[in-house]
């Protein structure tokens, strides 16, 4: 390492946030920049550990302490060209992911000040664009072609390393724009959408076919696919969100999470939206059920939308603030998030279940009952068991919005995207290599996993690329 001692006196700087009452007034990203000396010096932070707990703990292997040390010597463009050959997109993993590798570096072990390795990942991809160190390449072209049904982070790197190999690669999507998750999940106050219009039109010049409101299944038959296909991939995402099945639940004004993000980052790109179906925070109060990122996705978007008050409910009890023995190092704690939406205004509580929706007289939103709850340890040390206290509440609320995950086995997305007939659903499975029993299908992503990481997904795409290309170079 360039500095082996720079831990020692050098202590961790993060770019911070942009204050709450300017950020608030808009959806423009809330994460503010460090300048290149600054950040130099916080790669040089990154210690000669000798075991890297960061490259273990990253889902797609990234080389840190590698990247580290030439970005601290200010060699930006070797930086680069190290993280690029294990992160297809930096730009959206360097802002969005939850870091898993800062919290196995040793410094968060022992001062618990890691290293900001997110931050300068996502530095040296800016500054590989802006100084022009990123080109388009054209790829030998080796004559077949491959299908992948999905644009998100799992499609798009999928597209991405089986085009760079020489392949002819389309990808379909069901929405208006690429994107998938990314696009329309994420809000623009996390990741700009010009980020990933940046990529797209990379990866189109590069050769990459996009054909959008394309939806396989529906506006087209699957069995053109595979007929027309090398090979198909299945990166269509986990979209079917959990419901709660209560009293009241068929009232106006309950929304899941996913609609109302992606409603509101459709009108940022400046689609239409029927008057009818517009959802709107506006002088309302909030109630968002479920406590995980896509519920604070929520808040951060109800307060921009001027809402009178919100809050977040959770089933599950309060997470230690610092440390989970749960959770040990190196492993991700878990431990209280605060994340910037909610410093902005949210009312969070834990212990709580929902017990039904109560409507007006036009059949929309007024309250919601919920009673607290207790977990009560298991003896054999098996999942804890969740019993009703009878401590019930009303809740004054006008808006509310599910957010407590997504189902979506493989199974389903494939019979669903395949159209497949009732004898061939018994034969439906994914191996250790993303394939699929079905010949010429493999899958990837979050349809394999269920809803998970965009990392990881990313990494389930290249493990998938992988398997394909072997796929067609030993089967042809």
């Amino acid at each position: 390492m360039g500095n082996p001692s720079a831990f020692l006196s050098v202590p961790r700087q993060e770019a911070g946030y942009r204050a709450i009452h300017e950020r608030i007034r808009d959806f423009s990203e809330v994460e503010q920049t460090l300048n290149n000396s600054e950040r130099r010096t916080q790669a040089s932070r990154c210690m000669d550990c000798g075991v890297p707990f960061c490259h273990w703990a990253c889902p797609i292997g990234n080389r840190q302490p590698e990247w580290q040390d030439l970005l601290y010597k200010g060699r930006w463009k070797e930086a680069y060209e190290i993280l690029e050959q294990t992160c297809d997109f930096p730009e959206f993993t360097g802002r969005i992911c939850p870091a898993l590798c800062e919290k196995s570096c040793v410094l968060n072990l022992s001062i618990h000040e890691p290293v900001t390795i997110r931050e300068n990942e996502v530095a040296i991809i800016e500054a590989a664009f802006r100084e022009g160190y990123i080109q388009a390449v054209n790829p030998v072209r080796n004559g077949k072609k491959i299908a992948v049904i999905g644009s998100g982070p799992a499609g798009l790197t999928v597209a991405n390393r089986l085009n760079r190999k020489g392949y002819k690669v389309t990808v379909f999507e069901k929405d208006e724009l690429p994107g998938g998750l990314l696009r329309f999940g994420i809000p623009n106050f996390k990741l700009s959408k010009q980020i990933i219009d940046r990529r797209i039109r990379l990866m189109e010049k590069e050769g990459v076919l996009f054909k959008t409101k394309n939806h396989v299944g529906r506006d087209m038959k699957a069995k053109e696919l595979l007929n027309d296909f090398d090979a198909v991939c299945i990166a269509i995402g986990s979209e079917v969100p959990r419901d709660l099945p209560v009293a009241g639940r068929e009232c106006g004004g309950i929304h899941f999470a996913l609609d109302y993000l992606g409603q509101q980052n459709r009108l940022l790109e400046g689609l239409r939206i029927p008057d009818k179906k517009l959802i709107s925070a506006k002088g309302k109060n909030v109630l968002v059920i479920g406590g995980g990122d896509t519920g604070s996705d929520c808040v951060g978007t109800a307060n921009r939308q001027g809402a009178k008050s919100v809050a977040q409910i959770e089933i599950l009890s309060r997470p230690p603030v610092d440390f989970n023995p749960a959770t040990p190092w190196p492993l991700f704690p878990q431990i209280l998030k605060t994340s910037s939406s909610h410093e902005e205004g949210c009312i969070r509580r834990w212990d709580l279940t929902t017990n039904q929706f109560i409507g007006d007289s036009k059949g929309n939103l007024k309250a919601v009952e919920i009673e607290a709850v207790e977990w009560i340890s298991s003896p054999d040390g098996g999942r804890p068991e969740m019993r009703r206290t009878g401590k019930k509440e009303l809740l004054d609320v006008d808006l509310a919005f599910l957010s407590m995950g997504f189902t979506n086995p493989v199974q389903d997305s494939i019979i669903k995207e395949l159209s497949l007939g009732t004898d061939e659903r018994k034969n439906i499975s994914v191996n250790q290599n993303n394939r699929t029993l079905l010949e010429k299908v493999f899958a990837c992503g979050d349809a394999v996993s269920g809803a998970s990481l965009v990392v990881r997904a990313m990494a389930s795409g290249r493990k998938a690329a992988t398997a394909i290309d072997n796929f067609l170079t030993t089967n042809n």
